[in-house]
Formats: C-alpha cells, structure tokens, sequence
C-alpha cells in the first residue's frame, strides 16, 4: 500500500505560478512511478506528467515547457512546478503511483491515488 498526500494548490491569475508537492508513504513507496492528473468539472481524469524512479519524464502536450514535473527518492516527495498558468489549467490536481515502471499518461496504470488539492486560475 501507498498512501499520498498532495499540498500547494490554490487561486492564482492567469500568467502566474503554483507548486504541487506529494509526500508519499508505504511500502517500497520510492519504488513506484509517480504522476500528476488532473480533473475538471464535468470532464475526465486526464495526465499532466509523470516520472519514473530513474527521471524520465513525460508530460501532456498541454503543458509542455510550463510545468515541470520532479521527486527526490530519498525524501519520498514528488512535485509539479507550474508556470505560466491558464484559466484552462483549472481543475482538482491528484497525485498517483503506479508499480509499473511506465511514462504513460494513463489513470488506469496508476493504482494508489491522493486526495486532490486544487488549483484556480483566474483570468
């Protein structure tokens, strides 16, 4: 079992920036690769980025060269700096593990989820 825990999310206006973290716990929790996901009202769980242990990254087309997604395994701990941010950019940000080793942005191969922290931009 893993068990995450997302903070910083919050309102900003368009043009500004957040930072995500995710403090993970559990077993063999460094093991696992790591992902960003994101949900908007009345839309779907879609992938933002995702990292595995050894640092490869991959990020939605969306986001590419505003966000950056990084963990240190030592301290359990994943982040999503976010730039540039856009009123689309709205939505509950979730946190999630996967015991896969994978880059894919998908929510099915990710098993362990946290409970979201949102993010507000304003335009």
């Amino acid at each position: 079992q893993v068990q995450l825990v997302e903070s910083g999310g919050g309102s900003v206006q368009a043009g500004g920036s957040l930072r995500l973290s995710c403090a993970a716990s559990g077993d063999n929790s460094r093991q696992f690769s790591m992902g960003w996901f994101r949900q908007a009202p009345g839309k779907e769980r879609e992938g933002v980025a995702t990292i595995t242990t050894d640092g490869s990254t991959n990020y939605a087309d969306s986001v590419k060269g505003r966000f950056t997604i990084s963990r240190d395994n030592a301290k359990n701990s994943l982040w999503l700096q976010m730039n540039s941010l856009k009123p689309e950019d709205t939505a509950m940000y979730y946190c999630a593990a996967s015991g896969f080793r994978t880059r894919l942005l998908s929510a099915t191969l990710y098993p362990y989820w946290g409970q979201g922290t949102q993010v507000t931009v304003s335009s």
